[in-house]
């Protein structure tokens, strides 16, 4: 069974966040270990009760957790799932469901103590349907053991490929809406997913889906797709698989703007081609790992699948980019796919007590320009801050995905403020521009404070939905920016 990676050293078993641990009672431990396999180690407790969240891991280099459960679960089975929640439930105990911990959003941190569900446990591969290209994968399963059995047993691949592809598993994919570096091809997960199956906080399991295109009332398998474990735990899914491509294409290209190389990605895509992958960088990207001199943007394209369709996007992309820039030597698409899941700079700086993070969001194509100048212009305003660039991820018929990544230097009692300060100025500039908040990070703890202004009037009916299926409030409390029955988060 693959294992959750950690971000950083732990040293130490402190705790960071000061909301108070809900209680727990004296025998539900005891009776949880009854359902599953539990663990009550104090340093087992700190590790499994981060993630890959910036902040946290300066945290973790002075000795914190942000916040410790009180009991770990690793479940088997759904049926045990079913088991520790109907016993939480009537406990009135916080559950936290995590999988491989790879999130940068602080989503399976237990905010205020209580139960941890390690869901590594359910890593079995189940059903392939060749035939329909449908794929039935219990949730703990790591994306490179998804696609080694089903590439080599069955000739699929589900194309899901983020940048933690070795870090998350299947059910954590699904839980924060995440985003595969080939989705432009292939999709975001929402797209993949055909059918759930999950447990209630009170332990109930239902279905959802099954049918493609079905019209069976609202569709409520997205209803619990990109929910962070805060309506019900996801246990199984069932993804939509293609044939192992047979053909695959590489290219690069330079801008002298940022803008003409969004224009460029926009014609592609509204004449219809979609190649796997369309990287555009800004000029401080494009200097800092792609060959650019600072002054012009490389976009680095890469389409896979039958021949054909292959050579017919490829060919759009070609007359495109030639009419609005030039074309530039297509191994810079090799040196991208050599690191680009290299995450070795982000621990290396935070060491150095560098505040370094990432703010990906979406937004239609006419407002990408002026998303684009308010962020950065936002983010370079913060005291301290040293550098703010951009590169379009992901891209659709009617937008884009832009991934802001942004560093600081602050005194080393400044790192919290500046690193709040810096999201602070950063999302509300993208909201105000015409952005979103999230494209595939999710919201977890660190966007809680700003998912109300982002939903206006709908951030209700969130709250209501919270409210029906999970009464007494026990799912990864904290998040979303739901109200709760253990209070309010103590951060930021």
């Amino acid at each position: 069974m693959t294992q959750p990676t950690p971000p950083i050293e732990l040293t130490g078993t402190g705790e960071h966040l000061t909301a108070p641990a809900a209680p727990l009672p004296d025998d539900l431990a005891a009776r949880l270990g009854g359902i599953c396999d539990t663990v009550v180690d104090v340093a087992e407790l700190a590790e499994a009760s981060r993630d890959w969240w910036p902040l946290a891991l300066h945290w973790s280099i002075a000795g914190e957790t942000p916040k410790r459960a009180a009991v770990l679960v690793r479940p088997t089975a759904t049926e045990e799932v079913s088991g520790v929640l109907a016993a939480c439930n009537e406990a009135r105990v916080p559950v936290t469901a995590a999988g491989g911990r790879s999130g940068v959003c602080g989503a399976s941190v237990p905010v205020f103590g209580g139960v941890l569900l390690d869901l590594t446990g359910l890593d079995s591969i189940g059903s392939v349907d060749e035939a329909s290209g449908i794929v039935e994968v219990a949730a703990g399963v790591f994306g490179p053991d998804l696609e080694r059995v089903i590439n080599t047993h069955h000739g699929l691949t589900v194309g899901h490929f983020p940048q933690s592809f070795d870090l998350a598993t299947v059910g954590g994919w699904v839980a924060c809406r995440g985003a595969g570096q080939y989705s432009t091809r292939y999709g975001k997960i929402e797209d993949m997913v055909v059918g759930l199956e999950l447990v209630l906080a009170d332990g109930r399991v239902v279905r959802t889906g099954g049918a493609p295109a079905a019209a069976v009332g609202p569709d409520l398998t997205q209803l619990f797709v990109g929910s962070e474990g805060t309506l019900g735990v996801i246990t199984r899914v069932w993804l939509r698989a293609h044939p192992v491509p047979p053909a695959q294409r590489r290219a690069a290209y330079r801008f002298d703007t940022l803008s003409a190389g969004f224009e460029a990605c926009r014609r592609i895509l509204r004449r219809g081609a979609t190649p796997a992958v369309l990287r555009l960088y800004d000029g401080v990207e494009s200097a800092r790992g792609h060959g650019g001199d600072g002054t012009d943007c490389a976009l680095l394209v890469l389409d896979e699948g039958d021949e054909a369709i292959v050579d017919a996007a490829m060919s759009v992309v070609d007359e495109v980019c030639l009419d609005l820039g030039t074309a530039a030597d297509e191994s810079l698409v090799a040196d991208w796919i050599e690191h680009r899941n290299d995450t070795s700079a982000l621990q290396d700086l935070t060491r150095r007590g560098f505040v370094v993070d990432t703010m990906e969001i979406a937004a239609p194509w006419s407002a990408l320009d002026a998303v684009y100048e308010a962020a950065t212009t936002a983010l370079m305003a913060v005291p301290h801050a040293v550098v703010a660039s951009c590169h379009l991820s992901h891209s659709y018929v009617d937008g884009a995905c832009l991934y802001f990544t942004f560093a600081a230097t602050p005194p080393a009692d400044e790192i919290e403020s500046t690193y709040v300060a810096l999201w602070d100025a950063g999302q509300r500039a993208i909201l105000g521009a015409g952005g979103n908040l999230s494209h595939h990070h999710g919201v977890g703890l660190n966007r809680a404070r700003f998912v109300e202004n982002a939903l206006g009037p709908a951030f209700d009916v969130l709250v209501g939905l919270k409210q029906t299926l999970d009464p007494a409030g026990i799912l990864n409390p904290g998040k979303l920016g739901l109200p709760g029955p253990f209070g309010a988060p103590s951060w930021p």
